[in-house]
């Protein structure tokens, strides 16, 4: 056993995410490595953090965990050493790697369970059972059987399981993305950024919830994951909007939601974004278009919600002692979000992402220099890079285990057999199968970080929709919305855990209340689908009128679950309402002039109550 000191792991990990980081940024600029040896670098590294990211308390289990970690470093890193031996055999295995697969699958394993839970390591476990029950199986998921050797060959030689694409995702796009969020973060960017939403919004009905959307809006665009929007604008945001009058559930729901639709917002949207890419073959750039207006529906809603709610309880605007000047804001820490421009920029001009995302790297760093009080020092860099790990592991872990399954799927076929099912059960029913393909989606992704939720569901579900005539790239943002909620929705919610800590409020009730204020998230999918117009499909025209359908729509949800228009609003209006909104999402024109005329009416009664009271 190593028994070795906890400041000497501590340098230890921090080397390893120094390599880590500094590999990631190499690469974006001088080009990306073969696809083993890349990702073998970027999995080894990871492992070895993964293993000794919470020191143990007795010397006998830090040293156990040590040990795991550098096992696990050297059977990936076996790959990157014996590169051209493996490649040259075509993926004939040895005896010995054999045995180094079955110790890098339960490696793998345990890495999942400590780093993104028990769910996923429980179903990538069911996924590897699998090969071996086949022929014992129901008819619909029947299969031959395969042997060991041929399992752990898939998993561990070659690019069909672990060094999937998954991975390669990863270790490429997400890492720089990351990076450049942790520059932020350590630099001060992202109060700045916070201070800008609560600046632009604190004087408003509602003006701490309203800073939560628009500052989780701005931080999610370069952050891209829900728990890492939450962690970083919650600390701010929960606060001030408990202070303000908000009850605790409340707050922590608001942020659950605003952060996990950061994922929604281009010109990042997170890992998601760029695995869609790898798995539809449509680029970046179009996937980050079709995502902007579905995105800014999804916050609008949002903002109508938290609005309402303000004035349903009173909810005052923020004094001005509490509001940051924007303009002292630009001032001061402008030269810390000049990376997002950049970002921006090169990715418009066609640029790849890692390409725009070194070059968003180095502006903001240098940019850092400007000023004396924002100097990136030695131990900045360190803090940057050790920050920058953490927040890669649970993805990479996950993009592992996710290629492993995958993996499985592909050997199997059960991919093709799952969709033939949902096909069946639905009777060929479009909404039906939209219906049980969401359902699917949200167990698949409970409990997981949203870019391993969409890889399961893209892999297993969206081919049933694209079957039954969903255009491709709808399919895929319906999976994608689908397995992104799974981050509010109840038993599991991540965002809404990580609200809790925040808030000191219950999970759960965080978690319910963030589904009901999230509701134009549950039907913005159906939308996309209903009306692809939404992805930016169709002339501008069509555009404009299914954005503008789809704002009336979620706005009359709001009102509904929040019950209030004008004034509160009784049971006979918000049903009302709720009913003018599905009319004018589902039966096309006669349904939006029904559901015009039936806000308008509520409008007009509400307005006439409140002429009378004023006037009493």
């Amino acid at each position: 056993m190593l028994n070795l000191p906890s400041q000497m792991l501590s340098y230890a990990r921090a080397a390893a995410a120094m390599v880590l980081c500094g590999f990631g940024v190499y690469t974006a600029y001088f080009g990306v490595w073969p696809d083993i040896l890349q990702q073998g670098v970027h999995l080894s590294l990871i492992l070895f953090l993964a293993f000794t990211a919470k020191p143990a308390g007795s010397a006998l289990q830090r040293s156990l965990d040590v040990g795991l970690g550098l096992l696990g470093f050297a059977l990936i890193f076996y790959h990157v050493a014996f590169y051209e031996t493996i490649t040259a055999r075509y993926g004939e295995m040895t005896s010995l790697e054999f045995w180094f697969g079955i110790g890098t699958i339960v490696l793998l394993l345990e890495a999942t369970r400590r780093v993104v839970g028990p769910p996923m390591a429980i179903l990538v476990l069911i996924f590897l059972v699998f090969p071996f029950v086949g022929p014992w199986m129901p008819d619909l998921l029947s299969h031959r059987g395969y042997s060991a050797e041929r399992v752990v060959s898939q998993m561990y030689i070659g690019g069909g399981g672990i060094f999937g694409t998954p991975l390669m995702v990863s270790s490429t796009y997400v890492i720089t993305i990351v990076i450049f969020g942790a520059i932020l973060e350590r630099t001060g960017g992202a109060n700045a950024l916070m201070d800008i939403a609560t600046g632009t919004t604190g004087r408003m009905r509602g003006g701490p919830a309203k800073a939560s959307v628009v500052g989780s809006t701005l931080m999610g665009m370069v952050s891209g994951t829900a728990v890492a929007n939450v962690l970083t604008t919650g600390t701010i945001s929960i606060p001030l909007m408990i202070r303000s009058g908000y009850r605790r559930h409340v707050a922590g729901a608001v942020e659950a939601v605003a952060s996990t639709g950061g994922q929604l917002m281009p010109p990042v949207m997170g890992a998601s974004a760029f695995i869609m890419a790898e798995t539809t073959g449509i680029s970046y750039l179009k996937i980050a278009l079709a995502a902007l207006i579905p995105a800014l529906v999804y916050y609008v809603v949002l903002l109508a919600v938290v609005h309402f709610e303000a004035l349903k309880y009173d909810i005052k605007p923020l004094s001005a002692e509490e509001t940051p000047s924007v303009l002292q804001t630009f001032k001061s820490s402008s030269h810390l979000l000049l990376g997002i421009p950049t970002l921006i920029f090169t990715l418009s001009q066609g640029y790849s992402v890692m390409y725009s995302s070194f070059w968003a790297i180095t502006v903001a760093f240098v940019a850092a220099y400007v000023k004396r009080a924002t100097w990136i020092t030695p131990r900045k860099v360190l803090q940057i890079c050790q920050s920058a790990g953490e927040s890669i592991l649970p993805v990479a872990v996950a993009c592992a285990s996710a290629g492993m399954v995958i993996g499985i799927i592909t050997l199997t076929g059960v991919g093709l057999k799952i969709s033939s099912l949902i096909i069946t059960l639905s009777g060929g029913s479009l909404f039906l199968a939209l219906i049980l393909t969401m359902l699917a989606s949200l167990v698949l992704g409970m409990g997981l970080p949203t870019a391993a939720a969409y890889i399961l569901v893209a892999t297993l579900v969206a081919p049933a929709l694209v079957e039954l005539g969903v255009p491709l790239l709808a399919a895929h943002f319906f999976v994608f919305y689908s397995a992104m909620l799974s981050s509010i929705t109840p038993p599991v919610a991540m965002a809404a855990y990580a609200a809790a800590g925040i808030a000191k409020a219950s999970p759960l009730k965080i978690a319910a209340t963030a589904s009901v204020y999230g509701i134009s998230a549950f039907i913005i999918p159906y939308a996309i689908v209903l009306r692809p117009s939404l992805l930016g499909i169709g002339s501008w025209g069509e555009v404009a009128w299914a954005a503008l359908n789809a704002v009336i729509v979620g706005i009359g949800l709001a009102a509904m679950v929040s019950g209030f228009w004008l004034r509160p609003l009784n049971f006979i209006e918000r049903a009302a309402m709720g009913a003018a909104s599905f009319a004018i999402l589902l039966l096309g024109w006669q349904g939006v002039a029904l559901g015009a005329a039936i806000i308008i009416g509520i409008s007009f009664l509400q307005w006439r109550q409140q002429s009378q009271t004023a006037n009493a």
